[in-house]
């Protein structure tokens, strides 16, 4: 069975992110329902640390990127964690959480460079497909996330 893609169409283009449930059932099912949902469309970056993360998928973000509560907000639900041997290599999708391991909810992040200090401690759920990462890595703090769509599940 093929994995699950994601269309990610921002204000700078669009990239394609292939998840893995093999791996992360429940931050998979999580995030697609959530795309199904359109809760996705509309949100901004609101955090690209270069040679680390782009972090998106607050809520919070809706209006505006820098709103003062950015990186705070959920979906209203938390996913457990589900560590597993993915490594955080460059183009890895993983989760956001907050100290706690199992409040992941909707706020996900693409690194930009290796980070194997997040391996074991953040939940890799995916990876961004092809030449994606040329759109990830123009990605600015403030630009928008257009759509995304399930295109193969």
């Amino acid at each position: 069975m093929a994995p699950p893609i994601v269309e990610v169409v921002t204000s700078k283009g669009s990239f394609e992110l292939e998840l893995f449930p093999d791996v992360a059932p429940k931050h998979v099912e999580s995030m697609l329902k959530l795309v199904r949902d359109k809760f996705y469309d509309g949100l901004h970056v609101h955090r690209v640390e270069p040679g680390f993360v782009v972090q998106t998928g607050c809520p919070h973000t809706r209006d505006n990127a820098r709103h003062p509560r950015a990186g705070t907000g959920g979906p209203g639900y938390s996913v457990p964690a589900e560590f597993n041997e993915r490594l955080h290599l460059r183009g890895t999708l993983g989760m956001a959480r907050s100290q706690s391991p199992n409040s992941a909810g909707s706020q996900w992040y693409i690194c930009l460079a290796p980070a194997p200090f997040l391996d074991g401690q953040y939940t890799v759920f995916g990876q961004v497909r092809g030449s994606g990462m040329d759109v990830v890595d123009q990605l600015r703090v403030g630009d928008r996330l257009e759509m995304l769509r399930v295109v193969e599940a």
